[in-house]
């Protein structure tokens, strides 16, 4: 059964399964990064070095703040819960970009895909600091949450090309 058609767009029956699967990780977004942090389960109770606090917002505006601050990094457990948390952020956004490519014929572009993707965490990091300012989420607005979160939506429009000229 071919997934794309003549035209390298989602047949139809594929179609509505990536809408629900793409709506539905939608809203786990939107639990994984609105709710307050005290809902999760904390690992660690260490601070990310590098680490700004202006009143309730807490920020890391430092660009690749782990290679940065790499030496302030306590012990080998830290280094390792703040990679993956690194890693993370690289896939947060995958899933939504690669549904939307499959999707949208009209964001099946490099620029589009970059742009949507850092705006999408743009909206991610504000809409935090709009919660930590109103209800004290205990959220943190990361310049590196940009940057990772841009690559994982540029490597999901890579593999969306990988998927299409694969089965097409």
């Amino acid at each position: 059964m071919k997934f794309f058609d003549e035209q390298a767009n989602l047949r139809a029956p594929f179609q509505k399964i990536v809408k629900g699967l793409a709506v539905c990780y939608t809203i786990a977004i939107c639990l994984m990064c609105f709710l307050p942090q005290s809902v999760y389960p904390t690992l660690k109770s260490m601070e990310t070095p590098g680490v700004q606090h202006f009143g309730r917002i807490t920020a890391i505006l430092t660009p690749f703040n782990t290679l940065v601050h790499f030496g302030k990094i306590p012990d080998l457990v830290d280094l390792i819960f703040i990679i993956l948390q690194n890693v993370a952020n690289i896939f947060l956004l995958f899933p939504l970009i690669f549904a939307l490519c499959l999707l949208k014929p009209n964001v099946r572009q490099v620029k589009k895909v970059l742009l949507m993707s850092f705006l999408m965490s743009l909206a991610i990091e504000t809409t935090q600091v709009i919660l930590d300012l109103l209800f004290n989420f205990n959220r943190v607005f990361e310049v590196d949450d940009l940057i990772t979160n841009t690559l994982g939506g540029l490597l999901a429009y890579l593999f969306y090309r990988l998927i299409r000229s694969v089965t097409t």
